[in-house]
């Protein structure tokens, strides 16, 4: 089954994997929804069990916990209204040993964090991805290693799409 343990182990293996063969190349971790919370994770393992930080991390559509996102999915609105919401949907994941803590991990790591959102993200919305930033802000010695960039509404880029954004290697670098 897969577990948020499981998921991160994975990534460090991967790590693992391309660190041999990268030779001085910089290596980052790129999560998508879900993924930011899995790179973040990972980056605070490897920092904290192996004194090593990641070039950089960079969060595209993320969220802070996965209580609040659960909490904030707009597919959930309907059934926030229910007594029980909180115990059989939120708790559930808790349950599940997922907690995916990004604004926990990002308060201990000290690599470059970049953060993408699109101001009309569908799934996960834009003010979880602010959050974030804002908590990694108030933790970051060197406040210039942390950047937020939202893309407007305007570009259509929704949940999916900043990834096809041309100008997003400009933006990276």
């Amino acid at each position: 089954h897969p577990s948020e343990n499981g998921f991160t182990t994975d990534v460090l293996a991967l790590y693992d994997w391309a660190k041999a063969r990268s030779g001085n190349s910089s290596i980052l971790f790129w999560g998508h929804s879900l993924g930011t919370g899995i790179a973040t994770n990972a980056a605070r393992k490897l920092q904290e069990e192996r004194g090593v930080q990641v070039d950089a991390v960079v969060l595209e559509s993320p969220y802070t916990n996965i209580r609040d996102a659960g909490a904030n999915i707009p597919i959930t609105m309907i059934y926030r209204q229910f007594p029980g919401f909180e115990y059989l949907i939120l708790d559930s994941m808790a349950r599940a040993g997922m907690f995916f803590r990004s604004d926990e991990n990002v308060k201990v790591l000290g690599c470059p964090l970049l953060i993408l959102h699109a101001e009309d993200d569908g799934v996960l919305p834009p003010k979880l991805g602010r959050k974030l930033y804002e908590t990694a802000r108030k933790a970051y010695k060197d406040k210039s290693k942390v950047k937020f960039i939202t893309f407007p509404e305007k570009l259509g880029l929704g949940h999916d799409y900043i990834s096809f954004n041309p100008e997003l290697p400009a933006l990276v670098k």
